[in-house]
């Protein structure tokens, strides 16, 4: 604004003071137009926040306020918002898309002595080494859904830029993966909950249908 008003001051020494009154004028209209839209954008942002608008999404079909076939879209900046905020001790910058239809990639950097600690597991000293630090791993999933029951396929999984899928995937899955997370459910039907009939992934977001 200050900048503004010096400009119609030096106008007004140069030109007679009806110029320098339209000059003025212009400016001041001006200045109130880019005023008016940073305080439009500043409150559309103060009122729109994607974790917040996820978390109301989540609540209402958890406390099963939905009538029965209400369809949720949850949209990925939604998701990664929602994914940032609940995430555990020890994952940290949490991303998920899908490439195609029922095909889901998470990503996030992970530290899996600090996730181990935080579910109230203590690690012995050797797997300390190997668990301890931060490293950036990828997980993609086939992910089905239908009458209320879901299954999740783990299809390839990247630690650290080495991917590890096939018989490798299988092994470490049953070895490794199964015997530290016993509730873990991968590969097998599991009950949704919450009346949920299925949920459709797809690149654009994903949908949540009621029974």
């Amino acid at each position: 604004m200050v900048f503004f008003t010096r400009l119609g001051w030096f106008g007004a020494i140069r030109r007679n003071w009806r110029a320098a009154q339209h000059v003025q004028s212009s400016v001041n209209r001006r200045w109130w137009a880019i005023s008016t839209l940073f305080v439009a954008a500043s409150l559309a942002g103060a009122s729109y926040n994607d974790y917040d608008s996820a978390k109301r999404k989540v609540d209402s079909i958890e406390a099963g306020r939905l009538r029965s076939g209400a369809r949720v879209i949850l949209t990925y900046p939604e998701l990664n918002a929602w994914a940032a905020k609940e995430a555990p001790t020890g994952v940290r910058d949490p991303q998920l898309r899908a490439t195609a239809r029922d095909l889901a990639t998470g990503a996030a950097l992970v530290d899996f002595g600090k996730l181990e600690r935080s579910a109230g597991r203590q690690p012995g000293w050797l797997m300390s080494k190997l668990l301890d630090g931060e490293r950036p791993v990828s997980v993609t999933a086939r992910i089905r859904s239908s009458a209320g029951r879901a299954t999740v396929d783990i299809q390839r999984v990247e630690i650290s830029g080495i991917v590890i899928d096939g018989r490798t995937l299988d092994f470490l899955m049953e070895n490794f993966l199964l015997p530290m997370y016993p509730d873990a459910v991968v590969g097998k039907p599991f009950e949704l909950g919450c009346g949920i009939d299925r949920i459709d992934v797809s690149p654009s977001a994903v949908a949540v249908l009621m029974k």
